[in-house]
């Protein structure tokens, strides 16, 4: 079972993050993993991971933000130089690309990174082949 993500646009001022960490918080959502990056010099574009994703895009839905779920990858990446590589080798073999990267927020020994990928069912195979350990709905409550 795959991780969801949920992906945001907003306008790119101050405070957007705050409001929507804020609105998260006030419905009992915990953010996992999060990255935030800028699209323009007018829109910031949002992807996070939550505990509870139902509850999450309740909440959403009620303050009428607009969002995209998808699909990611939960990798746990081996924790010295290079390591990266035992996830990205495989995935680059088989003509799949990473689309976004992020770091899981919260683990302090072997680093679970959320990846987007072009193809999740075939990277899934794929990693799963090459011993790459991937987590599904368990990461909510790490």
């Amino acid at each position: 079972m795959p991780v969801k993500q949920l992906r945001l646009e907003t306008a790119n001022v101050s405070g957007k993050l705050s409001y929507l960490s804020d609105i998260l918080g006030k419905h009992g959502v915990n953010i996992r993993a999060i990255s935030v990056g800028q699209e323009s010099t007018e829109i910031s574009s949002i992807c996070i991971v939550v505990d509870d994703p139902k509850k999450a895009k309740n909440a959403l839905t009620t303050e009428e933000i607009e969002f995209i779920e998808t699909d990611v990858l939960a990798v746990e990446m081996p924790d010295h130089p290079g390591g990266m590589n035992a996830v990205l080798k495989p995935l680059r073999d088989a003509k799949i690309n990473a689309i976004t990267m992020y770091p899981y927020i919260g683990r302090a020994s072997n680093p679970i990174i959320i990846m987007e990928v072009d193809n999740p069912k075939t990277a899934t195979e794929v990693l799963k082949r090459n011993w790459v350990k991937l987590w599904d709905k368990e990461v909510y409550r790490l």
